[in-house]
């Protein structure tokens, strides 16, 4: 049974990273592993979406832009490709996302800069042949 948090997050998740997302997330935790990786799927649901992102204190622009930091700083590149795209469900700009990836270089290193730049760049070019799912 779901809990409320659960339903919260879910509901929370959905909106900042869209159904496509979430439902190939779940996807990709079924068949022979489900068992197993349903936990963390829960967990990640209610404590980052139900928890954090649902929290009064920040919107989600602002959280996706420190999301965007935080995944530069711990080189997490798929992560940070999807804070790029969720931008469009958090209303963070390109600009905005690229003065956080600059104001990095100086607190993380230009090469850890210089990787998300190209990440940046990348979900651009997806994003212009048509690729905009998260």
């Amino acid at each position: 049974m779901e809990s409320e948090r659960f339903k919260q997050g879910m509901e929370m998740r959905r909106k900042i990273l869209g159904d496509a997302y979430v439902n190939g997330a779940q996807k990709r935790s079924t068949g022979v592993a489900t068992e197993l990786t349903k936990p963390f799927q829960e967990l990640v649901t209610e404590s980052v979406w139900g928890h954090i992102w649902s929290r009064p204190g920040l919107d989600p622009r602002t959280r996706n832009l420190i999301n965007v930091a935080l995944m530069v700083s711990m080189n997490r590149p798929n992560e940070l490709r999807l804070y790029v795209k969720a931008r469009r469900n958090t209303g963070a700009t390109l600009e905005e996302i690229a003065e956080v990836i600059l104001q990095t270089t100086v607190y993380c290193g230009v090469p850890a800069a210089l990787e998300a730049f190209k990440e940046f760049e990348r979900v651009l070019a997806e994003e212009e042949e048509g690729n905009t799912h998260p």
